[in-house]
């Protein structure tokens, strides 16, 4: 798949963190789109792992029947990280500006990244690092729907129907380089009112 610097643009490119000052404390998708995001993170995040949440706000949506030994979180906004009960520690950092990972290699057992995939405006560079930071054959599960906030998603986003968004998120990772076994699961609940879909990979 070719990618152009337009297909990376936005229609609001002004610093996220005007956007995002504000703490929204809400969910993003429905109650069943949720409860699908949990089960994928009880089948692929390993229990009494150290976890990363990529891009992570007031909920992670993990499991709570599952222990894990440490969750750190990986935000924009300070307040909402902080009134997320499963976050072990947390920091903020816009990926937009820095896509480099604040971690040692090796240091996480799993990740995930939740309904944001597609704010990324480099996520080739993020996810890259993201293997760095994962230990070998340490998954990553990217979940998304189809709703978004419109003027901060990335113009290739906007453009694509579900399926062509799972490719989409393929490509960065194939593009990454750093990445096996990667797979699109559509775990959508019957009926859906919100569908539910996601990428899986391993770190390399």
């Amino acid at each position: 798949m070719q990618l152009s610097a337009q297909d990376f643009q936005r229609w609001d490119d002004t610093p996220d963190e005007y956007f995002y000052q504000q703490p929204r404390m809400v969910t993003h998708i429905d109650d069943a789109a949720i409860a699908a995001v949990t089960q994928l993170y009880r089948e692929y995040l390993p229990a009494n792992g150290v976890i990363l949440d990529l891009m992570s706000s007031w909920i992670s949506h993990l499991p709570d029947d599952v222990d894990y030994k440490y969750v750190f979180g990986l935000g924009m906004n300070a307040a909402e990280l902080a009134a997320n009960p499963r976050l072990d520690d947390h920091l903020v950092q816009n990926l937009n500006v820095n896509p480099t990972l604040p971690f040692e290699e090796s240091s996480f057992d799993g990740a995930s990244i939740c309904v944001s995939i597609d704010y990324l405006t480099d996520p080739v560079s993020v996810l890259r690092d993201l293997s760095r930071s994962l230990k070998t054959n340490a998954p990553v599960v990217i979940t998304f729907s189809n709703r978004c906030f419109p003027t901060k998603a990335i113009n290739a986003w906007l453009q694509r129907d579900m399926q062509g968004r799972l490719d989409l998120v393929e490509t960065f990772l194939t593009q990454a380089g750093n990445w096996t076994n990667i797979q699109q699961l559509d775990r959508s609940p019957s009926p859906a009112t919100d569908p539910l879909v996601a990428v899986i990979a391993y770190a390399n």
